[in-house]
């Protein structure tokens, strides 16, 4: 009965540019671009989610305190009919309440009635929280992509491949 009452109190409303300074500050606690490297959150990335042509940005209220936020739009990649939610968020003093369910389903919801004929997020694979998170909802595993990188450090340690340093290949001048 108690944990009814404490998911009332959590508002899900639509994100507008008032809430973008909240959102901004919680994302940055909330996303680890250490162990997700090609993550980038950052102002644009957040702005231009409420700036596409058709968003699906939404917000927890706790009051008139931010505690979670959802973006997506209705692009992906250069698929118009599939949505994309790309980022959520939940404040720590909040999870554990279904705020983030609450806002994957209606992120999920206001992209299928704007048309999508699919809804795309990525997970990255350790995170099994977000995983299950996701599999509640009815998303299901489209597609594995291996994140692939060549450090400066391992070009290093690594002898040249065979023929490299050889001009043989070179275009040749004559004087």
């Amino acid at each position: 009965m108690e944990k009814q009452s404490e998911e009332s109190d959590i508002v899900i409303a639509p994100m507008t540019i008032r809430h973008l300074p909240d959102v901004f500050d919680l994302g940055h606690k909330a996303f680890d671009t250490e162990v997700k490297p090609y993550t980038s959150w950052s102002l644009s990335a957040a702005a231009v989610h409420i700036d596409a042509a058709r968003p699906a940005c939404f917000v927890a209220l706790r009051g008139s305190e931010l505690c979670g936020f959802v973006l997506g739009s209705m692009t992906f990649e250069q698929r118009a009919d599939w949505g994309y939610l790309e980022w959520i968020a939940v404040d720590s003093a909040v999870r554990g309440r279904g705020v983030a369910g609450r806002l994957v389903a209606v992120c999920r919801d206001h992209l299928m009635a704007q048309g999508a004929d699919a809804v795309i997020t990525d997970v990255e694979a350790r995170n099994e929280a977000s995983l299950a998170l996701m599999r509640r909802h009815g998303f299901t595993v489209g597609a594995t992509v291996n994140l692939l990188a060549y450090a400066r450090e391992a070009a290093a340690e690594r002898p040249p491949p065979p023929g490299a340093g050889s001009n043989s290949d070179a275009p040749h001048s004559e004087q």
